[in-house]
């Protein structure tokens, strides 16, 4: 008994140890986010917030529309995520449950394409989007990204472990065509893995920068990680300035994060208890 409370005093302490690890960027950002950029330089580092917190927050304000660059970033943030779990979800239910001639081959060819680094794809999508005269549009920012490898591989493969096949059969032999049996079998079961494709879809969405500041040419449709660069100034850059605005811009992901990670565990609880 004595061994195994210490072995549980020791996991709690090494836990804990790494959520303050995890914790501790997020802190240094509001600490930086409330004081001054001299506090920010200073020796000894200030390791307390400051009182400056809302000054920040009003300097950005005033010099970047950032809540018309966030209604824009969570339009497009949303739209992907929802296309994305639509058709990634969709391609992999038919790559986890059915065979049709070349399904191997094809699930090979997709996985190649990680190999491929994202920046190579930049100036094709750019030249393709262009010719449609999407250039400057938000169209330019949802429909490349409808669809992944990255998302077809992952559901694909909780979808061979999480459905299993006498569903399928069932299904089947009810009259159930692909598209029911997708609504009605895949969807319910592969809603964990769903919900962690969506969290992970909207934070990256959310966060990208480089496409954006490629595409985006009307100053006034800016997204929000572009419109914060602006904060950046030509002579000299008020650090606390733009470390406010890092954190207004967290905060939303933040909310994001707690409650689809409720879900995410409320259907991994869920599944654990039916079976």
């Amino acid at each position: 008994m004595r061994a195994e409370r210490t072995r549980n005093v020791i996991s709690h302490v090494v836990l804990m140890f790494g959520v303050v690890l995890s914790i501790f960027p997020f802190y240094w950002m509001v600490v930086m986010a409330s004081n001054t950029t001299p506090d920010i330089f200073s020796y000894p580092p200030k390791l307390v917030i400051g009182p400056h917190l809302f000054e920040n927050m009003g300097k950005v304000l005033d010099n970047i529309d950032f809540f018309g660059s966030m209604m824009i970033t969570l339009v497009v943030s949303l739209a992907v995520t929802v296309l994305v779990l639509f058709f990634d979800s969709l391609a992999a239910f038919a790559f986890a449950k059915y065979e049709f001639p070349g399904r191997d081959w094809l699930f090979g060819l997709l996985l190649a394409t990680f190999m491929i680094p994202a920046q190579l794809s930049l100036v094709p999508q750019f030249v393709t989007l262009a010719e449609f005269g999407w250039i400057g549009s938000l169209k330019a920012l949802i429909i490349p990204g409808a669809a992944n490898a990255f998302g077809i591989f992952w559901m694909r493969q909780y979808a061979r472990g999480a459905i299993p096949d006498e569903l399928i059969s069932a299904a089947k032999v009810d009259g159930a065509g692909f598209f029911r049996q997708y609504l009605t079998v895949g969807i319910p079961v592969l809603r964990p893995g769903l919900a962690f494709l969506g969290i992970f879809t909207f934070i990256n969405v959310w966060n990208d920068y480089l496409w954006p500041l490629i595409v985006m040419t009307d100053p006034n449709k800016l997204p929000l990680q572009v419109a914060l660069q602006q904060l950046n100034g030509i002579y000299g850059t008020d650090y606390s300035m733009v470390m406010a605005g890092a954190l207004m811009s967290v905060i939303p992901l933040i909310g994001v994060f707690i409650i689809g990670g409720r879900h995410f565990i409320a259907d991994i609880a869920a599944g654990a208890m039916k079976f």
